[in-house]
């Protein structure tokens, strides 16, 4: 399999650029067997049914990307992917350094007079380690100087940098928003649950597999970097009684089948593509992604060639992808794919 077998046309116009200032009045592809159909994400609580457990990534992005200077005056950004470390009120993360080789380990960078990030060892492709240090604490730093990590085809400045976080985001750690979830508010969840769903919670630290292109010829040699995971015990103990598991996002089904495979929480680097036997998820609440990523590959694995269908229509009926974009409920295809 090869990148190129997961490409097709997207035009800049079906790009969305900012979100909706309604969230569930994304539109919502739905495909669960019985033929398409165009709702909203609003009308999910008529789509689940009681025995369903709806899954959420309730990870919270973090302002994780800094405008650093050098003592010489000169310009570095820093987008922070992962804390490996923390003692005090200095903290140890992986981060990517733009430009990486103007930066000579040891060199210290800074923000305002209350944060210094010293960049230290080169780990390739652009990621160094670097260690914060704020006297007021370093998220408290974060909140000061960052800015929230939008993806690079995002051309318009976010007004509200909660627009990019879930309603039910938790714990500050990730470097990107799980983005099915945008669409979700209080109200939806509580309504789904009115309709005998059962809405549970883990976490996936989302990662550098955001921002990196698949850049190999061949999926077999794509080396996927591990994301820390937990899941509870609640959650999955319903997630194994369950009549059907919705998972939200790409993200929680990588978390979802990562504990079926080992433990519930830890590092997963599993990349999940043709062929793949899924043991936990039944149903997939997704965004719409980039041509070539391995969350479409992942989607490809799910739901087998017919995704291409599906986008098509999707396109063809003027859907917004990406990000900020609509979403689409699709059921797990059962004839094809599992090893």
């Amino acid at each position: 399999m090869r990148p190129a077998d997961f490409r097709y046309d997207l035009p800049d116009s079906s790009i969305a650029q900012e979100p909706l200032a309604d969230r569930p009045s994304a539109r919502l592809l739905v495909d669960l067997g019985d033929g398409v159909r165009h709702w909203t994400v609003r009308d999910l609580p008529d789509l689940v049914r009681p025995g369903d457990v709806l899954v959420l990534n309730d990870t919270k992005v973090l302002p994780a990307r800094l405008h650093l200077t050098k003592e010489t005056g000169g310009a570095v950004e820093v987008l922070l992917l992962e804390r490996r470390g923390a003692e005090g009120t200095v903290e140890d993360w992986e981060a990517l350094v733009r430009p990486s080789r103007r930066v000579p380990s040891g060199m210290p960078l800074s923000a305002g007079d209350d944060l210094v990030v010293t960049v230290g060892d080169d780990l390739g492709e652009g990621r160094r380690r670097v260690r914060l240090e704020a006297a007021g604490g370093v998220l408290a730093a974060l909140d000061r100087h960052g800015e929230m990590p939008l993806p690079p085809y995002l051309s318009t400045v976010l007004e509200d940098p909660d627009r990019y976080q879930t309603v039910y985001a938790d714990r500050p750690a990730s470097a990107a928003a799980p983005t099915a979830g945008l669409h979700l508010t209080d109200e939806v969840l509580d309504a789904c649950r009115a309709a005998g769903a059962r809405v549970e919670r883990l976490e996936l630290v989302v990662g550098l597999d955001t921002f990196r292109p698949v850049t190999v010829d061949d999926l077999d040699d794509h080396e996927m970097h591990s994301e820390a995971f937990s899941v509870p015990d609640a959650t999955f103990e319903a997630c194994v009684s369950a009549e059907r598991v919705i998972a939200v996002g790409t993200t929680t089904v990588r978390a979802l089948e990562a504990t079926a495979r080992g433990d519930q929480e830890g590092r997963t680097d599993l990349f999940i593509r043709r062929p793949f036997d899924f043991r936990v998820v039944d149903v997939l609440l997704t965004n719409y992604h980039l041509p070539g990523s391995t969350l479409l590959v992942l989607l490809d694995a799910f739901a087998g060639p017919r995704w291409r269908q599906l986008y098509a229509t999707a396109l063809a009926e003027g859907y917004r992808f990406l990000s900020f974009g609509d979403a689409m409920l699709v059921a797990r295809d059962r004839q094809g794919g599992a090893s």
